[in-house]
């Protein structure tokens, strides 16, 4: 599922991010998101969110 509308993301989901750093590259981190950062419904980069390990960056795609 894609990752640019808020109200397909919830805490607990599993999500691939692209942090900061990893944008040139692409390279994607796997994490389940603890806080939604993004307040508004849709965002054309990927909504914001924190990952229960502390990483912040934007959703790339739902996995589960």
């Amino acid at each position: 599922m894609d990752g640019r509308t808020r109200s397909n993301l919830s805490p607990g989901m599993l999500v691939d991010i692209i942090l900061k750093k990893d944008q040139r590259t692409g390279n994607r981190t796997r994490g389940v998101v603890k806080d939604l950062l993004t307040k508004s419904p849709t965002h054309p980069h990927g909504i914001k969110v924190r990952l229960e390990d502390g990483q912040v960056g934007r959703v790339i795609e739902i996995i589960e």
